[in-house]
Order: C-alpha cells, then sequence, then structure tokens
C-alpha cells in the first residue's frame, strides 16, 4: 500500500497551454481511487504523470511523503496495466507474467511463487502454458493484471483496462478487480471515462473536465450533492434533468423558482448564495420523479418515448411548459407514446445551480455515509 500526494501539478506541452492545471489530490493508504471525465478532460495524462512517463511541467509529487518528480518509472514502486493487454505472443502466460522479475532479477523460486499466487487470485493457473492467442480477451485482461500483481507495487494505477471488453465481460471483470482490490488492500488509481464504473468500483471518485477537479468525493457524495452543474449531469444515467427558471424566494433552508411556463417549485437547498430574481437551473434526477400527483412538487406532460428496460422503465415526456423531462417508470405498467401522465416530486429531491453552474447545497441529501466503501 501507498499514500499518493498530487500538489498542484500542472501539465504544458508548449509552456503556454496548460493541459492539466492545479491538481490537487491526496490518495491515502490502500484506497481505491477512479479518474473519471470526458474524453481529452486529461485524466490519462495524469496517470502517466504519476507513472512517470510524462514529465511534470510545475507541482510536486510524493509518494509515501517522498518527492518523485525526477524519479525514473522503474524506481517508483509502480505497476500499470494499460487499455492493450501488451502480451508478449510468442511467451506462455507463465513467462509473460515472469518476465519483469527476470530483468528485475528476482530469484527463481521466489518469482514462481509470486506467479502461481498471483495466478490463483486472479482464476487463471490453469492457463499458466497457454500462448496469448489461445486466451479470450477477458482472460487475457486477467494476465496483464496478474503481471502487475507479481511485482508486489506499492501502486496499482489502471489505465481504460475494461475498454476493449464486450458489456457482459465488462461486469464480470469489473466484479474481479473489486475482489482483487479487497483481497491485496492494495491502493488503486483507476483511469475510466464510464461514470456507472467509476460509482461501482470507487471509494472516491475524481471528476475531471477541461484539465481541471471538478469534485472528489464518495460515489454517494458525488450523485446527491453535486459540485457544479457539470458533475450533475455526468453522474447518474440518465443525465439529470435540468429546468430553467428564476428565483421567486430566496430563503436560509429553500427556494422558491419560476419556471419557464409560470409553474413554481420548491426546493429545499441552502439559498444564501442565491438572490430574488436570479436565473438558475433546477435539477430533479429521472429515478426521483414518481408516477403520480402525490409529491409537493407537481408536472403534467405527454409521453413521447417509451425505453422498456425490464423491471422499468424510461419515459420520455413533453411537460405542459413546452420542457423535456425524462422520468423512470415502473416496468409492469402499460405506458404507450402519447398518453397523458402526471408526475410529482418531493422538494428535498430538486437541486439548484446558480448562473455560474455551482450548486446550492442540498439541505436533505438522502444517505452520504458510505464515504468509504465496504468491498463485499
Amino acid at each position: 500500500m501507498s499514500h499518493v500526494s498530487l500538489k498542484n501539478l500542472t501539465k504544458s506541452y508548449d509552456g503556454k497551454t496548460n493541459v492539466l492545471s492545479g491538481i490537487n489530490l491526496e490518495i491515502n493508504d490502500g484506497e481505491f481511487v477512479v479518474l473519471v471525465g470526458p474524453s481529452g478532460c486529461g485524466k490519462s495524462t495524469l496517470l502517466r504523470m504519476v507513472c512517470g512517463l510524462e514529465e511534470i511541467t510545475a507541482g510536486d509529487l510524493e509518494i509515501d511523503r517522498a518527492r518523485v518528480n525526477d524519479l525514473p518509472p522503474a524506481l517508483r514502486g509502480i505497476a500499470m496495466v494499460f487499455q492493450s493487454y501488451a502480451l508478449y505472443p510468442h511467451m506462455s502466460v507463465y513467462k509473460n507474467m515472469a518476465f519483469g522479475l527476470k530483468v528485475a532479477g528476482k530469484d527463481k523460486a521466489e518469482a514462481d511463487v509470486r506467479i502461481r499466487n498471483a495466478a490463483r487470485i486472479l482464476k487463471i493457473d490453469h492457463l499458466l502454458e497457454r500462448l496469448p492467442r489461445e486466451l479470450s480477451g477477458g482472460q487475457r485482461q486477467r494476465v496483464a493484471i496478474g503481471r502487475a500483481i507479481v511485482r508486489e507495487p506499492k501502486l496499482f494505477l489502471f489505465d481504460e483496462p475494461l475498454s476493449n471488453l464486450d458489456a457482459a465481460l465488462r461486469v464480470q471483470t469489473r466484479l474481479e478487480i473489486a475482489k482483487l482490490h479487497r483481497e491485496l488492500q492494495a491502493t488503486i488509481v483507476y483511469v475510466t471515462h464510464d461514470q456507472v464504473e467509476a460509482m461501482t468500483l470507487g471509494d472516491k471518485i475524481v471528476v475531471m473536465h477541461d484539465g481541471l477537479i471538478q469534485q472528489a468525493g464518495s460515489p454517494l457524495e458525488l450523485y446527491q450533492q453535486p459540485a457544479n452543474l457539470f458533475v450533475a449531469t455526468f453522474i447518474g444515467s440518465p443525465k439529470m434533468n435540468l429546468l430553467e427558471g428564476v428565483v421567486e424566494v430566496a430563503e436560509a433552508d429553500h427556494l422558491i423558482v419560476n419556471l419557464a411556463g409560470g409553474q413554481r417549485v420548491r426546493a429545499d437547498v441552502y439559498g444564501g448564495n442565491t438572490a430574488v430574481g436570479d436565473r438558475v437551473n433546477v435539477g430533479i434526477r429521472a429515478e426521483h420523479l414518481w408516477e403520480d400527483d402525490n409529491g409537493s412538487e407537481r408536472f403534467s406532460g405527454v409521453v413521447d418515448l417509451v425505453e422498456h428496460l425490464g423491471e422499468s422503465n424510461f419515459l420520455y415526456l413533453t411537460l405542459s411548459t413546452g420542457q423535456a423531462m425524462v422520468v423512470r417508470g415502473h416496468g409492469d405498467r402499460e405506458v404507450k407514446i402519447g398518453d397523458a401522465i402526471n408526475i410529482s416530486a418531493p422538494s428535498a429531491a430538486f437541486h439548484v445551480f446558480d448562473r455560474d453552474g455551482n450548486a446550492c447545497k442540498r439541505l436533505k441529501p438522502g444517505n452520504m455515509i458510505a464515504a468509504k466503501r465496504v468491498h463485499a
């Protein structure tokens, strides 16, 4: 295990344009940290800076309290698993896993113990004599992970390791990585663009956009108390519904917003940073809307599209105000295109974002106790 500290890290390729700016992050011993964001946000570049494959323009990178900015990758005690498996095609699984240990001059007996133990953990011990071409994609990825495990590094880095796998195999391998973290109690930094992958794996999720950290916290913190409009719409599927409006009442414990079309909505958020007349966005997640009018805030609309998922469905509506909204409905209830339905939500479920996109703090965000994920 290892503690990693990123202090005001900056990356620039031409000395003028920063790809990453002022990155500050603490990664604790044994923590599973996921860097997530859209393509081009800088997450893979940041991982390569930690690994030593990218030069740090400014700032400090510390591993176990020691500054390692100028330390070569081989001396940082890091193992990296790439998106491509990068296995030697002419070598068996055993020899692929042994190669790094051989280069490092490890004793053959010790290396054999490490390889067989890693193969047992990853359930590939029956594949040790096979060549990579004789393996499935998931098995090749486990070999690549095994090659990292045998080095017994201080820190594991994963750069989108599941992107080459099909959907079913991604789910299976995701579970295996979670179990691996629990068994090894390792410090892991994991890069992905898939927010579902991030939510299911990470103790801490770091959302990045345009070379900046937008928010870092537990999965529930990001879901229930997003810091800004970008995080709110990036985390969660489908995206959060957003309705434009103007603040009509601003109190310490709530806002009343007049939406386009004249409808008024109450949101239980801290109103101290807003004033009457401010333009805001009101957010509500599809799963927090009900197919009835029992909530305190009510809407009506017409169904434009129904996505059937089995246990539930997503209803795409046009509200009476002309705005679009997505509702998560009951899978066993028949709803057809063109149906007029009523929906509602409690005032505590609403989010509000000011004109700069910053979130007003929700006063009743639900359970955010799980700041540290317990891997079962």
